[in-house]
């Protein structure tokens, strides 16, 4: 199995607030697709909408300012059964993110792609914090054929 691992660091944002962006509908909307709804409370299913289709993960874990698990349950076949990881934690003037996307079987291109994709919305996660203002689907970054 292999994994994607990403680290940013959030400056003028708490751990709380962190915690808010990936736990609230409106938090996952303001950085990674506007199309998202569902139950982001620890049992329930958050469903996240792209161009090309989605992903929906079920809410494993949820620690206030500190984690957040999901397990994909819908999604493109590469995905389903992996997990999605943040760890929060304070560090000097910056608030981390400890990203991980873990279980893939083997690194497919698709998976080389989602690397990229999780970058640069992880990226957005840090300006919509940074600033008040993410860069979500359908405003994403465009990194290739596949988007």
């Amino acid at each position: 199995m292999v994994d994607i691992l990403h680290r940013i660091g959030v400056t003028s944002s708490s751990p709380e607030a962190v915690y808010a962006a990936l736990t609230t509908v409106d938090g996952l909307a303001g950085w990674w697709t506007e199309e998202t709804d569902g139950d982001p409370g620890v049992g329930g299913v958050v469903r996240f909408r792209f161009d090309a289709g989605g992903f929906d993960m079920k809410v494993m874990e949820s620690e206030p300012a500190e984690r957040v698990r999901w397990e994909v349950v819908d999604g493109p076949e590469e995905w389903i059964g992996t997990r999605v990881g943040f760890d929060i934690k304070r560090e000097d003037d910056f608030t981390i993110v400890l990203f991980r996307h873990e279980g893939w079987r083997e690194p497919v291109e698709f998976m080389y792609h989602c690397s990229t994709k999780w970058a640069t919305f992880l990226l957005s996660l840090k300006r919509m914090l940074e600033t008040g203002t993410g860069e979500p689907a359908p405003r994403d970054v465009r990194i290739s054929n596949w988007h």
